[in-house]
C-alpha cells in the first residue's frame, strides 16, 4: 500500500499558478471523480486493480492530492500531474517545476504538518484544520475515502489538536486579517475615520471584518452574491450591506477594500479602480485581495494612489516572536514525529490483514468439515463423548499438520527459527519449561 501526497503551495508556486488550480468546495466531489478516472489505467495494472483512494485539498495557499493505492508513486504521479494540467490549463513542464511529491511516512508527515498549521503561510493558523476536514468529507461523499486515507485524516486531526493544546503555536499565530488591520493603520492616520468594504462573506472575510470592527471604523459595508449571508454577518457587526452589482458605482466611497470570494474571474478591475480614485480626488485606497484566484486585477498595483496587497504580500508582514516561536515549533514537530510513527505502525499492521483473513477462512473451513463429521458420527449412534473427542482430535490435527511438517522439513538455522516461532505462537511458556 502506497500513500502519496502531491501538490503545490505558497512555498513552491506563484500566486497566479495557485489560482489556476484552485477548486471551490462545490467542485471537489466531481473533481475527485474525474481524478480517479484519470488514475484508473495505472490502478488496473496494480495487483488488485482497485481504484486508488483519493482526496483533494484546495485552499488559498495550496492545492494537494492525497492518494492511496497499490500502484507505486512512479505510476500514479504522472497521470495525477496530467490531471492537474488539464484542470488548470497550464503547461506541464511549468507545473512539474512547482510541485512536490512525498510518499508513505514522508507523506504522512507532510499531512500532519499541514493540519497542525506548521506548513501554513501564518504559523499555527487554525483555518486549515477546517479545510482538511471538509476535504475528508468531500472524499467520503465521492466514494474515494478508503480505510487508509480515513485513518490518515483522523490521525492528522488528532495530531493537530495535540499541537494546539500542548504547544504555544496558536499564540504565535498572526492572521492575515490582523495583518490587514496593521496595513490600514500604517497607511491612514486613524482607522476610526475609515469606510471599509468587505467583498464576500466566507470565513476569511468574517475573520477580517471582526478584526476591523474591533478598531471601530467609521463604517463597515458587506457585499456578497448571497445577500442573506452578508446580512447575517452585517447584523452581528452592526454593518451595512451592498448589492454586488452596485460595487463599480460605489467603490469610491471606501478607503479600504478587502475581498475574498470564490469567483473564477476578478470582480474589481483596473478601470473601476481608476474611476474610483478620480472620484476620490486621488485620496489613497488600500485594496487587500485575499482570494485565490484573484478578485482584484493585478494591474491595479500600477496606479499611484492604489495600494494593492495579495495574500502572498500579507504573508511577508506576519512576524512572530523568536525564541518562544522556535521552542513551540520544536515541540510541535516532536508531536508530529510521534504521529508519523503511529501511522507507520498502523500501515504495517494493515499488511497482515490479508494473511489474517486467510487464516480465519481456513480455520472456518476446517471447523465446518469436522462438525459435519461429528454430526454423521452422532447419526450413526456414537456416544457424545467419543464424538467430541474425535472432533477435537480432527481440529488439532488439521491446525498442527502444516506446522509439524515445516519443523520436520527444516534443518539447521531454519529449524531453530521455525522452532522459536512455533514456541512463541503455540506454547504458553518457554520451550524448556514446557518440556519440563
Amino acid at each position: 500500500m502506497n500513500v502519496i501526497a502531491l501538490g503545490l503551495n505558497h512555498h513552491t508556486a506563484p500566486l497566479d499558478l495557485r489560482g489556476r488550480l484552485a477548486f471551490v468546495p462545490e467542485q471537489l466531489c466531481a473533481a475527485l471523480g474525474s481524478l480517479r478516472a484519470r488514475l484508473a489505467p495505472a490502478a488496473q495494472a496494480s495487483p488488485r486493480g482497485a481504484a486508488p483512494e483519493a482526496a483533494l485539498l484546495s485552499t488559498c495557499n495550496r492545492t494537494e492530492l492525497y492518494l492511496v493505492g497499490d500502484a507505486v508513486a512512479a505510476e500514479l504521479v504522472p497521470p495525477a500531474i496530467d490531471w492537474l494540467v488539464a484542470q488548470g490549463g497550464v503547461d506541464r513542464a511549468q507545473l512539474s517545476a512547482h510541485t512536490y511529491v512525498a510518499q508513505d511516512s514522508a507523506a504522512a508527515r507532510h499531512v500532519f504538518r499541514v493540519a497542525s498549521g506548521l506548513d501554513s503561510m501564518v504559523l499555527g493558523e487554525p483555518q486549515i484544520l477546517g479545510q482538511m476536514k471538509r476535504a475528508a468529507r468531500e472524499a467520503k461523499a465521492a466514494g474515494a475515502l478508503g480505510s487508509t486515507l480515513h485513518q490518515l485524516f483522523q490521525r492528522s486531526f488528532t495530531v493537530a489538536k495535540e499541537v494546539r493544546t500542548r504547544t504555544e503555536i496558536g499564540s504565535h499565530s498572526v492572521s492575515m486579517a490582523a495583518a490587514a488591520v496593521r496595513l490600514a493603520a500604517q497607511l491612514f492616520e486613524d482607522v476610526a475615520t475609515l469606510n471599509i468594504l468587505f467583498v464576500g462573506a466566507g470565513e476569511m472575510i468574517e475573520l477580517a471584518a471582526t478584526h476591523f470592527a474591533a478598531r471601530r471604523p467609521r463604517s463597515i459595508t458587506l457585499a456578497n452574491r448571497r445577500v442573506e449571508r452578508a446580512q447575517a454577518l452585517a447584523d452581528r457587526l452592526g454593518a451595512r450591506t451592498l448589492a454586488l452589482a452596485e460595487l463599480p458605482q460605489r467603490l469610491h466611497d471606501f478607503d479600504v477594500v478587502v475581498s475574498c470570494t470564490a469567483s473564477a474571474l476578478p470582480l474589481i478591475g483596473l478601470g473601476a479602480v481608476e474611476r474610483a480614485l478620480k472620484a476620490r480626488r486621488r485620496r489613497p485606497m488600500l485594496l487587500v485581495d485575499l482570494a485565490v484566484p484573484r478578485d482584484i486585477e493585478p494591474e491595479v498595483a500600477r496606479l499611484a494612489d492604489a495600494y494593492l496587497y495579495t495574500i502572498d504580500d500579507l504573508a511577508a508582514l506576519v512576524q512572530s516572536a523568536g525564541e518562544r516561536r522556535r521552542a513551540a515549533v520544536e515541540q510541535a514537530e516532536a508531536i508530529v514525529d510521534a504521529g508519523v510513527q503511529g501511522f507507520a505502525q498502523w500501515c504495517e499492521q494493515r499488511q497482515s490483514v490479508p494473511l489474517i483473513q486467510a487464516l480465519q477462512h481456513q480455520a472456518d473451513d476446517w471447523g465446518r468439515v469436522e462438525v459435519q463429521r461429528a454430526l454423521r458420527r452422532m447419526a450413526k449412534g456414537e456416544s457424545l463423548e467419543a464424538t467430541l473427542q474425535a472432533l477435537a482430535s480432527g481440529l488439532t490435527h488439521k491446525m498442527l499438520h502444516g506446522t509439524l511438517h515445516a519443523l520436520h522439513q527444516a534443518d539447521g538455522a531454519q529449524r531453530e527459527a521455525a522452532a522459536q516461532a512455533v514456541s512463541r505462537l503455540f506454547l504458553r511458556q518457554p520451550r524448556g519449561e514446557a518440556a519440563g
